[in-house]
């Protein structure tokens, strides 16, 4: 009997992306054991993950930043807009991606209306070292979202080190140090970023004050080689200062040009203070068993004020003369918003894994939460066209009969709720030969309790991946299971601004198939991946989108599905650097009220995106890289609009179908490398601090593309036609920017 050892990129090669190896042809009988080696930091057995590198995203040309800039290039993930670091998967919306640091759950702000009010996303590419990602079919240890799973590990610097960016919107300054004997690590990280720069090159005048800072730490000691203890500290403030002035928006066709023109008066301020803290205890007592303790607390606050009056006229012009031919409309509306948000999480979290051997992993989990939430919502907008409010009064005052004011809509709100959250999971994974093939599976169940609405929901799910022994290198992959989207704070609250304490865990029944394959080409490695996948949806609570603020109906009363097709082909297009090209196919519908299929909001039919990476032969110090994005537009629908009995109604989706125009845009990242880690030239005098020194220009949109990130609807007073007037993003703008490392 024969002890086998085969390193673990032979069974689950698409968890290691930097090259790929060897087939190993080599038939074996009577196996014992199989041991797969090397344990590396941040290693996971979920089958449906991707590995990004952590310095190709600190590479990305992107303003959303860098983690998020780079996983918009995967074939399953979609975005419209560049000023946000908000993604959708596959028909998924913003709200249903899970996003963990170290295994701890974090939460974006809740408020965020529009993509420039976002600033930072939490995650610093400075303190990563390891990320991974799930599109869809995860494991069970991860909580309860209906599209994806991005895990970021934070890294232990080895000794003392300081380094940072300077760029035209902002910087970062990043230290670290590791004591003598290694016991204690630390990495401190401040950022600051104002993009007033890039928000100069939008089609309209209007003031903007964009100010975000934020603030991490991750601290670790191991008191010995069994037990350490380790801690993540965030605090974040973003603040948003908006002056509009005017707004002259061209659209319409050749025949038939239309011109909005808007003058404002007001002013919108708002404020995003986030923390979080986390302390976990990490105890090791043999290779077999790993025991981790969380506690954690995040607490949020937010404040949305703004009152913003505005007169407008909606007019075509002559094609040939450019005279104004006719005027549609002219009148004025009245934004208003006072809405203040409070949320405070916290709780704890046990974990244990039981390894009986190098081929099978056995964990368990159970998590405490205890969420308090105070919410406090007056919105609403009042249109006025041609001398009367819309909608329209019963009675017609153009006939001289006088009619009841009344607003577009009305959101007012005070709630406060303190409830609890309970869950637990466990799964199995084991690796081992079938006759020659190589098998992985992974299985397990979620089980999960929310107080609110006392509702226990049940997710079983499961993994499995088989290696034949084939001359060419493939492993296909089958996973899937029930995946529920967890209400919280944006599921409960209807269009009334109030908390909805019936409502239910939406629902996803998942399958996904995939294939790997692994070859070369011009004597390089590359990877080609596909993965087909359909989801079943129940309970779906409705939602419209705006901007890329999600307003969810409160109800759960609509149905759907969502299916497509995702393709990457990764390798190195250029020796020695790792670039890829994806495209993907995806429709995602509902039925509101069994009233038929329609889009959902994300329907994202086809998308093509390419991040690329090259260098100068001649010249390896000068290096560029690009990013391209291609998608078909998403659909948009009306404004809120009033139901018979005065209340917003979502389903007007069903009478007000558009779809934006496609999102196309191509980021360009230019740079000198000074000074290299990599050289092991040793550097003299005062350059000889140095470890790194790279100068950089980047060019956002680089073709000054004038994508659309929703619809303005205006209202033709005499034939009460709605006309979707396109709220722009960003021009071309260029960033110069200094990065350096110290010593």
């Amino acid at each position: 009997m024969k002890k086998l050892v085969l390193p673990l990129s032979l069974v689950v090669p698409m968890l290691v992306f930097s090259q790929t190896k060897k087939r190993d042809t080599t038939k074996v009988s009577d196996i014992e054991e199989v041991v797969f080696q090397k344990k590396i930091v941040g290693r996971t057995t979920d089958l449906s993950t991707v590995k990004i590198s952590a310095k190709d995203a600190k590479n990305v040309a992107s303003i959303s930043g860098g983690i998020e800039g780079i996983l918009k290039t995967l074939p399953s993930v979609n975005s419209n807009t560049e000023l946000s670091s908000q993604y959708m998967v596959r028909g998924g919306n913003y709200d249903e991606n899970l996003i963990y640091i170290n295994d701890i759950e974090i939460y974006r702000p809740f408020l965020i209306r529009n993509s420039q009010q976002e600033g930072l996303s939490i995650i610093n590419p400075d303190m990563v070292s390891t990320v991974n990602f799930s599109a869809g079919g995860f494991e069970p240890r991860y909580g309860d979202k209906m599209s994806s799973a991005l895990n970021i590990y934070y890294r232990e610097p080895e000794k003392f080190e300081l380094g940072g960016e300077a760029s035209l919107i902002g910087g970062r300054l990043t230290t670290g140090f590791a004591s003598k004997n290694k016991k204690l690590t630390a990495l401190f990280s401040g950022r600051y970023r104002n993009t007033n720069l890039v928000l100069n090159t939008l089609k309209e005048d209007t003031n903007f004050n964009p100010t975000y800072w934020d603030f991490q730490s991750y601290i670790n000691y191991h008191i010995n080689p069994k037990l350490s203890l380790s801690f993540v500290g965030y605090y974040s403030k973003n603040d948003y200062e908006m002056i509009p002035k005017e707004r002259s928006v061209d659209f319409g066709s050749l025949q038939r040009p239309l011109n909005l023109t808007v003058n404002y008066a007001g002013k919108e301020n708002d404020q995003y203070k986030n923390m979080m803290g986390t302390l976990s205890m990490n105890f090791k007592p043999s290779d077999q068993w790993k025991f981790t303790l969380d506690a954690f607390a995040y607490q949020n606050r937010e404040r949305e004020y703004y009152t913003i009056a505005s007169a407008y006229i909606l007019q075509t012009f002559d094609p040939i003369t450019g005279a104004p031919v006719t005027s549609y409309d002219s009148g004025g509306q009245i934004d208003h918003a006072r809405n203040d948000l409070f949320v405070r999480t916290y709780g704890t979290q046990f974990r244990g894994r039981f390894s009986p051997n190098v081929n099978t992993d056995i964990e368990v989990g159970f998590k405490y939460e205890k969420e308090n939430l105070k919410d406090l919502t007056n919105e609403w907008k009042l249109i006025d066209s041609a001398g009367y409010s819309i909608p329209r009064p019963p009675d017609d005052p153009r006939l001289g009969i006088g009619g009841d004011l009344k607003l577009l809509y009305n959101i007012a709100g005070k709630n406060s709720i303190e409830p609890t959250r309970l869950s637990a999971y466990a799964q199995y994974s084991q690796k081992f030969f079938w006759g020659t093939n190589k098998v992985f599976i992974n299985a397990g169940v979620r089980v999960s309790h929310w107080s609110f609405n006392n509702e226990t929901i049940f997710s079983p799910r499961a993994q499995f991946a088989i290696k034949p022994d084939w001359e060419s290198d493939m492993l296909f992959r089958l996973s899937g299971g029930v995946y529920y989207q967890a209400p919280f704070y944006k599921e409960i609250k209807d269009l009334d601004g109030n908390f909805n304490n019936t409502i239910k865990s939406q629902r996803s029944i998942q399958l996904i198939l995939a294939n790997d394959y692994e070859f070369q080409m011009y004597d390089r490695p590359f990877k080609l991946t596909t993965e087909a996948y359909y989801k079943k949806m129940d309970n779906l609570i409705p939602y419209y989108m705006d901007n890329v603020r999600i307003r969810y109906s409160g109800k759960n009363n609509a149905t759907g599905y969502a299916y497509g097709i995702d393709t990457r082909l990764f390798g190195e297009f250029v020796p020695g650097i790792d670039s890829w090209l994806s495209a993907s196919y995806a429709r995602v519908y509902e039925n509101i009220d069994g009233r038929g299929n329609i889009p959902r909001p994300t329907d994202q039919r086809f998308r093509f995106a390419m991040f690329y990476q090259d260098y100068m032969p001649q010249f390896p110090s000068m290096r560029v890289n690009l990013t391209l994005t291609y998608a078909m537009g998403l659909p948009t629908g009306a404004p809120i609009i009033l139901d018979q009995n005065g209340a917003p109604d979502v389903t007007a989706a069903y009478q007000y179908q558009r779809t934006l125009t496609s999102y196309k845009r191509v980021d360009l990242g230019l740079s000198k490398v000074f000074i290299d880690s990599k050289d092991k030239k040793k550097k003299y005098g005062f350059w000889g601090n140095f470890e790194e020194l790279i100068l950089g220009v980047q060019v956002f949109n680089a073709f000054n593309i004038r994508n659309t990130v929703a619809n303005q609807w205006i209202t033709d007073a005499n034939t009460n036609y709605m006309y979707p007037v396109p709220v722009r993003l960003t021009g071309r703008f260029f960033n110069v920017k200094l990065e350096f490392k110290i010593r």
